[in-house]
């Protein structure tokens, strides 16, 4: 049993903490349920804990948590429940505890994934924001610690296992010229601008290829979750704005590519499911089944490429523009970017609100510099604050 990995998987109720217990229970020889964590599903975190029986599971809502207490007493489970930020950071970095799946979405992971980046932890990255609002912190953690990083996100996952091995962060240095992200270009990849005004929540969720949560779907719906990506793929390979090129590929086979000096061009392929990298990262560097069926290239037939229109995705350049002036400025576009598909999922703005909302936030506020975890949230609240005071006026603009 010494062999066994003890995982913490925070945010197992969502679609990559779900793919991921898929995965684990595939191997009950090689991984161990530590902690499950979620935000407000008691119900399936409760039907979690029946079948893995983690010490630990956290919610954030005290409710829900004292539901879930109640429950795992009647049932004679020996899970402990606990509640909070705190217990977050408590079981992703608890010294029995190996690796942390860092699933959960939006600002809220970012305290425990910090938190087991400093404990020296192997970390299976899917919160992009934690990148995305303090990179420079966690990659200062990451390092000094000697935690292992491994991305989660399809396409950072490709490029990972696209890499040399060694990758040490110096690009030049491999012999990698160019840094190609893959895009499906979302449910409107095609539809006439003119129609974009009167989309709904329901049709921005309605992704063609991945099954995802409804803010990743509305991201992938404006692109913004592909800015996301290059920010988070800025912090991961050591890439400058100008070597990472967001491809649009609607097929979403090709997960992403990296381009060398020499002229190769190296792709991971495969079926879209997300079980495919977390396998990976769970057992790198071996590779290990994760019940998903190879890709049928006859199937696939063809794959189409084009460049990604900045008219129609302005969340893209937005993110770019963030990205190049460094700082807080993605912190101020991430935080603008959650209140602002928060208010259009509530259907309080149309679609087209978004990155207008963005765009004023980033104007409004100034950027500086981040040298601790405070300067970020600090950022964080200041976008929110000037996102929840622009909504009115976005939303009739």
């Amino acid at each position: 049993m010494s062999n066994m990995m003890n995982l913490s998987v925070l945010g197992s109720t969502g679609s990559i903490g779900k793919s991921t217990l898929d995965v684990v229970a595939r191997h009950p020889d090689r991984y161990r349920i530590f902690a499950l964590t979620a935000n407000l599903q008691d119900e399936l975190l409760f039907e979690q804990c029946r079948q893995f029986v983690p010490r630990y599971a956290v919610l954030l809502d005290e409710a829900a948590a004292g539901r879930l207490r109640r429950r795992v007493a009647e049932s004679g489970l020996t899970t402990e429940v606990l509640c909070g930020v705190a217990a977050l950071e408590q079981v992703a970095a608890a010294p029995e505890v190996d690796a942390v799946m860092a699933a959960i979405v939006g600002a809220a992971g970012l305290r425990p994934t910090l938190a087991a980046a400093r404990a020296g932890k192997k970390i299976l990255l899917a919160n992009k924001e934690t990148l995305v609002m303090a990179g420079a912190v966690f990659m200062d953690a990451v390092r000094e610690s000697g935690a292992v990083l491994l991305p989660i996100d399809s396409e950072h996952n490709a490029i990972f296992q696209a890499m040399p091995h060694n990758y040490s962060g110096d690009l030049a240095a491999s012999g990698i010229s160019k840094i190609l992200l893959t895009a499906s270009g979302g449910p409107f990849r095609n539809t006439p601008l003119s129609e974009l005004r009167n989309v709904t929540p329901a049709q921005a969720c309605a992704h063609p290829n991945w099954s995802m949560g409804r803010k990743i779907s509305v991201d992938s719906a404006t692109m913004m979750n592909k800015g996301l990506e290059v920010i988070e793929a800025h912090w991961l390979f050591n890439a400058p704005a100008d070597v990472i090129q967001v491809v649009v590929h609607p097929q979403s086979v090709i997960h992403s590519l990296v381009q060398y000096v020499d002229g190769s061009v190296l792709a991971q392929l495969g079926n879209p499911d997300m079980r495919t990298p977390i396998a990976y990262a769970l057992a790198w560097p071996e590779r290990i089944e994760a019940g998903v069926a190879p890709l049928d290239l006859f199937k696939v037939a063809q794959l189409d490429f084009t460049a990604p229109d900045f008219e129609r995705f302005p969340c893209l350049a937005l993110a770019y523009q963030a990205l190049r002036a460094g700082g807080t400025a993605p912190a101020l576009l991430n935080a603008a970017n959650e209140v602002a598909v928060a208010a259009f999922l509530d259907s309080r703005i149309p679609f087209l609100a978004i990155p207008r909302l963005l765009d004023q936030v980033l104007a409004a506020l100034p950027v500086s510099r981040v040298t601790v975890l405070d300067d970020v949230l600090a950022a964080d609240a200041a976008a929110r604050r000037q996102a929840d005071a622009l909504l009115t006026q976005v939303a009739v603009a």
